[in-house]
């Protein structure tokens, strides 16, 4: 599991640049929507902009699921 923003937004978490690269290897398949915790930094935004734009939701067990092994545009 990779937490994107870490606890506060403080704690290490890839660019978004970083993020793409390691889904376009294969390295990184699902995508946990909605975690929020007590901050976040900009590049969780955008992280989960980027998601949200580039690949399809499901519901899992009331949470949104992104599968990044499987664009939808």
């Amino acid at each position: 599991m990779l937490a994107i923003g870490g606890f506060n937004g403080t704690d290490p978490a890839p660019t978004l640049a970083q993020f793409e690269s390691w889904v376009a290897a294969g390295k990184i398949h699902f995508f946990l929507a909605g975690g929020r915790g007590f901050g976040g930094s900009t590049d969780s935004t955008a992280i989960e902009s980027w998601v949200m734009e580039h690949f399809r939701p499901e519901t899992v067990g009331g949470v949104t699921v992104y599968d990044l092994a499987s664009r939808s545009s």
